[in-house]
């Protein structure tokens, strides 16, 4: 089947899933994605069923929300997309409306408002004010995904992972210790938002030292996990590299000229770091794979 994704989100894995699964173990009790966002990864792993169960988590209380009615309500959360997208047109004014709309979810939290946000905002990328407010502009180009589309991504998902995920609001750093040597983690924290600086794009954001910190903790509880980190298009690097005594084994994973530098005329290729742990790179070498350290293997699925 193809995958379903009913939350549009910049940054996402999900053009680059197909890569990142290869180097999942075939023995995973639970897969963690403590930094979910649109949960590419939960999903392509889903569809393939590559773990008995998933936690999908996420500081954004909202966007959690918005997971637990897809999973426990698509047909429902269907209807209520297309009325709001239907009523755009109906408004006169489209812009005025997705306003009004990301009002009314600023004040009530809505997942139908929610999800009407993402699809519509400017380049379905979240931005937030200091209040914590959602204040991105709505896309003048384009209206939002049609709502028989929404409706077959909203149920496409709900299958996947009812009754096999759990929705949690919690630090990240609690849902860590929660995972098991039988778990695998992966983790995809933004990356300017890894400092003390506020980023607009995130409601909280994760402090550099205390990731590091973490990430060692998981070691010395012989925990398997990925991170994809940083990265760099052209000459511009994003956050800085994991340190190396973490002992995390780099594949860098080449994602294709960027869609900034194709709008610009330019040539510059986007390449994204995937960090795997030490647990993990045992497990790989201990299992029926033939795994070579540092390149893609073959997953085969049963």
């Amino acid at each position: 089947m193809k995958i379903p994704h009913p939350i549009p989100y910049q940054g996402s894995k999900r053009n680059l899933a197909p890569r990142i699964l290869p180097y999942f173990p075939r023995d995973i009790r639970k897969l963690i994605e403590p930094f979910a966002g649109s949960a590419a990864i939960t999903l392509a792993a889903a569809e393939k069923q590559l773990a008995q169960s998933y936690v999908i988590n996420d500081a954004n209380r909202a966007l959690i929300g918005l997971w637990q009615e897809i999973i426990d309500h698509p047909e429902g959360l269907a209807e209520k997309y297309e009325r709001i997208w239907r009523k755009q047109h109906e408004h006169g004014d489209p812009i005025a409306w997705f306003n009004q709309v990301r009002a009314d979810f600023n004040r009530s939290g809505r997942p139908e408002l929610f999800l009407f946000l993402l699809a519509r905002c400017v380049k379905a990328s979240v931005r937030y004010n200091a209040d914590g407010e959602f204040n991105q502009s709505a896309d003048k180009r384009r209206h939002g995904t049609l709502p028989a589309t929404m409706r077959e991504q909203l149920i496409g998902a709900s299958y996947l992972l009812r009754n096999r995920v759990k929705c949690e609001a919690r630090d990240h750093r609690d849902v860590l210790r929660s995972a098991t040597p039988k778990d695998l983690v992966y983790m995809d924290p933004p990356y300017q938002g890894v400092s003390r600086k506020r980023d607009s794009r995130y409601l909280l954001g994760v402090d550099f030292a205390d990731f590091v910190q973490a990430l060692t903790e998981l070691n010395e509880r012989s925990i398997s996990y990925i991170v994809s980190y940083d990265g760099r298009t052209g000459a511009k690097t994003y956050g800085p590299p994991l340190p190396g005594h973490l002992h995390l084994e780099l594949v860098e994973l080449h994602a294709g000229r960027s869609s900034q530098a194709t709008l610009l005329g330019r040539t510059d290729e986007t390449v994204e770091s995937l960090y795997l742990s030490p647990a993990l790179k045992e497990r790989l070498n201990d299992s029926s794979f033939s795994y070579a350290p540092g390149q893609p293997r073959q997953l085969a699925v049963a």
